[in-house]
């Protein structure tokens, strides 16, 4: 812990377009002491750990979507506006990407595979209409000058929520605004989709799952699936592949899980352990400077959520009246939120399970792959304001 009390959490991927929250603009030599900075470092990571706990539990009981990540970053935001001066070391940090690489995987069993081989045009076309919607959204709000041009693509991109954090990032956006926008709009969305199926389709919710955070569990086949995640981790990080700590696991454990080699069956402790370091990762470079350029965007952060699930919900129309997918299908296999709150809403009512997972797993590897160029083409784009004729 020793080197906790020597550093201050640093921004990740800030961007140079936005002075505001460059490090150099943002945080003094000497950051002015908080609430808890005169506290031991040891205790300090007891609050911050107590405070996730709790937060994640009442999160997790009101069957908040996201909520083993939203916890522990809320509170590491919490710590962090109030002088915790502690930071996530990169070890722990890497292992969790490895463990995001698997959790995307996991989604990439044969039905779905199937499902997309089946439609391979519609997926496509449904997926680039969406990509350039949050892009152009992304567009906008960087020439607006709220957000720079990386970190407004990367907010505004509809993926999964973690894993757009950790690739925007590796491409030098502010991993903290991203995180916010992609949170605030995976609630959103999350409470749309939940909305349209109980008052629009009437359909009743299934019985909430129970969380199991300790089954019963293949040792050897979890030690074999963490092996090969921390491998290929490692390689991407020796590398210096952009993502490539999260990117190599994901395709090294996709193809052994597709072949049949391995079995995903993460348990849930683990998966809270990864959130939680992401969580806290994020959460703890967070400033009240930064928080309060995230409130003043706040109105143009909505208005562009709502733009973008008004536009995908017109593509859910599109598909039930043309093709003839059942239209909660259809709104839940094109709304632009996490992959897992999708998962769980989906699971939890009567639709096509492989089409809903399908299409949004298609849309997330497609941004993972061309997403990097959008944010730079976006960003080369971008004339400051003040340089503007």
């Amino acid at each position: 812990m020793a080197e906790d009390e020597r550093m201050e959490s640093k921004p990740q991927g800030t961007s140079p377009l936005m002075p505001l929250v460059t490090p150099s603009a943002e945080q003094p030599a000497t950051p002015p002491p908080g609430l808890l900075t005169s506290l031991p470092s040891q205790l300090r990571w007891v609050i911050l750990l107590v405070i996730s706990v709790a937060i994640s539990a009442l999160l997790h009981f009101a069957q908040i979507p996201g909520a083993l990540l939203i916890g522990p970053m809320a509170s590491a935001i919490l710590v962090a506006t109030n002088g915790a001066r502690l930071s996530v070391h990169r070890y722990p940090y890497i292992f969790a990407h490895s463990l995001l690489g698997c959790i995307i995987a996991r989604a990439l069993d044969v039905e779905t595979l199937k499902a997309v081989a089946l439609d391979w045009p519609v997926f496509l076309a449904i997926v680039i209409a969406v990509v350039s919607a949050s892009s152009l959204l992304g567009y906008l709000i960087a020439r607006a000058d709220i957000l720079p041009g990386t970190t407004a693509v990367w907010g505004t991109s509809a993926g999964a929520a973690s894993a757009m954090v950790l690739m925007a990032e590796a491409h030098g956006a502010d991993a903290r605004l991203v995180a916010f926008m992609q949170y605030l709009r995976v609630v959103f969305v999350a409470t749309g989709a939940a909305m349209m199926a109980a008052f629009v389709f009437n359909i009743e919710g299934g019985v909430a799952r129970e969380t199991v955070w300790f089954p019963e569990t293949d040792w050897l086949d979890l030690g074999f699936t963490l092996i090969v995640a921390v491998l290929a981790a490692s390689v991407g990080a020796r590398l210096k592949i952009p993502a490539g700590t999260m990117l190599l696991p994901l395709a090294a454990t996709t193809i052994l899980h597709v072949l049949g080699y391995i079995t995903l069956n993460l348990p849930a402790w683990l998966l809270a352990l990864a959130y939680g370091i992401i969580g806290w990762r994020v959460g703890l470079t967070f400033t009240r400077r930064i928080l309060r350029h995230a409130a003043s965007a706040l109105p143009q952060i909505v208005g562009s959520i709502l733009v973008l699930m008004t536009f995908c919900g017109g593509l859910a129309f599109l598909l039930w009246r043309v093709m003839g997918i059942d239209p909660l299908t259809a709104y839940l296999a094109t709304s632009p939120g996490g992959l897992d709150s999708i998962a769980i809403i989906a699971a939890t009512t009567d639709v096509d399970m492989s089409f809903v997972m399908a299409l949004q797993t298609m849309r997330l590897i497609i941004i993972i792959l061309i997403g990097p160029q959008i944010s730079s083409f976006v960003a080369s784009r971008i004339t400051p304001k003040g340089q503007r004729g």
